[in-house]
């Protein structure tokens, strides 16, 4: 499962609100909570937060295995 964590901690380290996202960038409100909750996201606004927070997608997301 794509998880976004690491979203938001680089988002504190750039000192980048969802507010800023939303009112700065226009990322969509539906858009930040689909990346709270870790639901899929198109790679247009994977590509979006990369240039907005100036960073790899690394620092964006990560992969964590689906436990069964």
């Amino acid at each position: 499962m794509i998880v976004y964590d690491p979203l938001w901690r680089t988002m504190k380290d750039k000192k980048i609100s969802t507010y800023a996202l939303r009112q700065k960038y226009s990322i969509s409100g539906e858009t930040i909570q689909r990346l709270k909750t870790n639901k899929p996201v198109s790679t247009t606004t994977l590509n979006d937060l990369c240039g907005i927070l100036d960073c790899r997608i690394e620092q964006v997301l990560t992969y964590k295995k689906d436990e069964i």
